[in-house]
Order: structure tokens, then C-alpha cells, then sequence
């Protein structure tokens, strides 16, 4: 049994076999002599940094199509780095099943009724994929993340901050958000730069674990006083969006990071604490939430909303998108339409219920299937689940040499799991402002990885 759960999650895969026998992987190191005479090459780790940083700077300041740009010249200098690389090494599990579920995307392009719209999918999905593969490789220095995990916590506290503004002095609401006949009609919701609430969480989600984990990673008081700032403007700036799938993420996301780290201090508490802290702080955190929901008016309706069905026009509207996406998935379930709205907006129209016009899916799942069929949806649940294992095993390898480095991989994991919370019912995940960060916080998972097997960093 365990010898397959090791297989399922690629634990002992022999990666440096594959090396050896790839073909392609020879070309790795190719422009190695090249990169020892260039003064620029030396540092190439940082300049790779350095474009991640760009992207997390901009992405919510400026177009998609810019972000664009940014993507494609992180993809090119990865590759340039590759080819330049004199060691090769950096190679995942989950590289290799990024690489398939690409696959799988390309052959639904293939394959897709509309070819064009497809391919500009999947365009748009291998940007964000060689993103991936340039932070897994820059985000191994524990320098460059904490770096990088810095000017993220800054622009998102900027965001924040912006979105507290909009509350306090009121903003013009740019869209129906609300239903026009509940009480929370004409209540701000913030949205910040991102233009929508449900955005701005989804957003704020990773920002939110990342200055929680700052509280314990970084060092000096000044410091950590200025993460409990983040941690509290972007936790209120966040509810504040009264986005019902936000809660859901966060709530998710923070019962996820309080029991990683229970099991991280547990070594070190006395055996009472051992046994009653994590049911007090759960417990903790459950009476915060049924208080907010009996004695806050805003909260008890917006949470209430969630459980009347139809009578609600948001949820009416998803149950409707819902519906309709359920007969495209029957009709191609194997490789689905082909990846990216532009795609969904060429096919939904002749399954749509009259008046609902959709952009996408409204669930994550939902998405990945009616893109890449059944058998895109298991090699992305496959991805999920051996991320995640290599997560958990990273996290008891650094809980042996009390790394602070930890903290980080914590709050990776506390966010996967919360965003794919809040995208059970939305496909916010899908925006470049917030696809990064999913993106992000995967690589950052991949760079801890180390092979058990020899022992070294693969």
C-alpha cells in the first residue's frame, strides 16, 4: 500500500535517470560557455527574480495585455537560463505534471470545435506555465523568495490600504454585486485596483497567509509589527469585499495554516498544550465566526444568502451558468472545448439559458473540465495532490532543522487550498492578477523539494 501511494505521488521518482536518458534535456547547458564569459549572465538568478518582482509590482496597476508582455519576457529568459545552466538541476514531480496537464491542453486545442479561440488559450495558459517554471528556479534561494514574498506583502498592502479608502469614503459600484432587493443593496463593497470584490479577495487570500507566516519568518521586531500591519489591513480589506467565496477561502485558508502550525510547535509545547491548543484556537476561531454571523448585520446576511438557492440573483445566475456548462461537459467529456474564454465565449452561447450571459464557468473545477474533459481534471487533480504531498513532506523534513524558511511553505499550502475554496465558486483564479499568485504559491512549494532518495536537492 505504501509502495503505491509513493508511486501515485511520484515520492521516489528517479528524476536524475531521466536526465541522463532525455534527449531533450541535453540541450540543457548547451550555451554554458556563453553564459562564463557574460558579466550580465552572473546574475542571471537575480534578473530572473527581478522580472517575477515586475510582474507581482504591476499586475494589478496596469492591462492584461502588459502583464502579457512581462510573462512572455519571464518565459524567454528562463529559457535562456536553461540553456545556459551548468548544472540542470531543479526538476520536480510537479514539473513533470505541469508538463502533462500542458499536454493535455494542447491536445484539446487539437482537438477543440473552435481551434482559434483554443489556441489562444492555450497561449495564454503556457505563459503562465513557463512563469511557473522561472519562480520554482529562483524561488530555491531562501534570499531571492524572502525577496520576492517582500514586494508582494508591499503592493498588496498598497492594495489594501486603497481598499480601505473606498469603504471609509465611499465608491461607485461598478457593477450589480449585490441582489438590488437585499438589504446589503446599497452597501460598498471595495474593490480596490482590481475593479471587482470577488477579485480583490481572491487576491488578498495569499497576501493574508504570507504576512501570517511573516509574523514568524522575519526577524527584529520592527519587522514583525509591520507583518501583523499586513495581516490586519489585508484581513479586514478582505471582508470588506463581502464576497461570500472570499470568506469561504479565507476561513479555509486559516483553518489550514492554524493545524500546520500546531504540527510545527508541537514538538515544543508541554503535553497539555499539546493536546488542547489546536481545539482551543479551532474553537477560537469558530465562536469569532457565529458571533460576526449573529450579531453583524452585513456578515448574518451575506452568509445567510448562501443557503436560500434561487432566491438570491447571484446564486440564481451560477446555478443557471452551472446548468448550462454541465451539458457542454456531456457533450465533449473526454478533452472538453479546448483551454481559455475565449473558447467558453464561442461555445457557451449555444447551450446559455436565455439572459444568462457567463465569461467563464463559475467553479474551478467545472472550468478544467468543460476546457480539458476528464482527463485533464485527473492530471490537474493528480498535480493537486502530489503538490500538496511534497508540501507535507517538505514540511517535516525543514520541522526536523527548525528552519524558518517553513513558514513560507505553510502559507503555500493554507492558500492552494483556500483559493480552491473561493474557485469551487467562481473563476476569479482564471485573472492574471490572481493566476500568478496560484501559480506562485505552487512554485514556492516546488522549490523545497528535495530528493529523499539521494538525499540532495534535486
Amino acid at each position: 500500500m505504501n509502495s503505491a501511494w509513493q508511486q501515485i505521488t511520484l515520492s521516489n521518482l528517479p528524476l536524475y535517470q531521466w536526465r541522463s536518458a532525455s534527449y531533450l534535456y541535453r540541450l540543457v547547458g548547451c550555451l554554458t560557455p556563453w553564459r562564463r564569459g557574460s558579466w550580465l549572465m552572473q546574475w542571471g538568478e537575480t534578473l530572473g527574480a527581478f522580472l517575477v518582482s515586475l510582474v507581482f509590482a504591476l499586475a494589478t496597476f496596469v492591462s492584461n495585455d502588459l502583464v502579457g508582455v512581462l510573462l512572455l519576457a519571464s518565459g524567454a529568459f528562463w529559457v535562456l537560463l536553461t540553456l545556459s545552466d551548468e548544472v540542470g538541476a531543479g526538476v520536480t514531480p510537479i514539473h513533470l505534471l505541469v508538463l502533462l496537464y500542458w499536454g493535455i491542453s494542447a491536445v484539446a486545442t487539437a482537438m477543440s470545435p473552435v481551434k482559434a479561440a483554443a489556441l489562444v488559450g492555450l497561449i495564454k495558459l503556457t505563459l503562465y506555465l513557463l512563469f511557473f517554471v522561472l519562480m520554482a528556479r529562483v524561488l530555491r534561494s531562501p534570499r531571492l523568495r524572502s525577496w520576492i514574498i517582500t514586494i508582494y506583502l508591499h503592493v498588496a498592502l498598497v492594495v489594501s490600504v486603497y481598499g480601505l479608502r473606498q469603504w471609509i469614503f465611499g465608491a461607485a459600484q461598478l457593477a450589480t454585486w449585490v441582489d438590488a432587493e437585499s438589504s446589503l443593496a446599497k452597501t460598498t463593497r471595495v474593490y480596490s485596483y482590481l475593479g471587482n470584490p470577488n477579485l480583490l479577495a481572491a487576491y488578498l487570500v495569499p497576501a493574508i497567509a504570507l504576512s501570517l507566516a511573516a509574523i514568524f519568518a522575519w526577524r527584529g521586531w520592527i519587522c514583525k509589527a509591520l507583518a501583523v500591519v499586513m495581516f490586519g489591513v489585508n484581513s479586514t480589506c478582505l471582508i470588506l469585499t463581502f464576497s461570500r467565496g472570499g470568506w469561504i477561502g479565507l476561513l479555509v485558508m486559516f483553518f489550514t495554516f492554524l493545524v500546520l502550525l500546531f504540527y510545527w510547535f508541537s514538538v515544543y509545547l508541554p503535553p497539555f498544550w499539546r493536546t488542547w491548543s489546536l481545539p482551543i484556537l479551532l474553537g477560537g476561531m469558530a465562536g469569532f465566526v457565529v458571533l460576526a454571523v449573529l450579531f453583524v448585520e452585513p456578515v448574518r446576511d451575506r452568509v445567510l444568502s448562501m443557503f436560500v438557492g434561487r432566491e438570491d440573483s447571484s446564486n440564481n445566475f451560477r446555478i443557471n451558468v452551472w446548468a448550462a456548462v454541465k451539458e457542454m461537459i456531456a457533450d465533449r467529456p473526454i478533452l472538453g472545448i479546448g483551454p481559455g474564454n475565449n473558447a467558453f465565449n464561442k461555445v457557451y452561447p449555444l447551450y446559455m439559458r436565455p439572459r444568462y450571459t457567463a465569461l467563464s464557468a463559475y467553479s474551478v473545477v467545472l472550468e478544467v473540465l468543460v476546457e480539458t474533459g476528464f482527463i485533464g481534471l485527473i492530471c490537474f487533480l493528480w498535480l493537486l495532490l502530489v503538490t500538496f504531498h511534497q508540501g507535507w513532506q517538505q514540511l517535516r523534513r525543514l520541522r526536523e532543522f527548525g528552519s524558518q524558511q517553513a513558514f513560507w511553505l505553510i502559507a503555500a499550502i493554507a492558500t492552494l487550498l483556500g483559493m480552491l475554496a473561493h474557485g469551487a465558486f467562481d473563476t476569479v483564479l482564471y485573472r492574471p492578477e490572481v493566476n500568478t499568485l496560484w501559480w506562485f504559491m505552487i512554485a514556492l512549494i516546488a522549490s523545497y523539494y528535495t530528493n529523499f532518495r539521494q538525499g540532495i536537492r534535486e
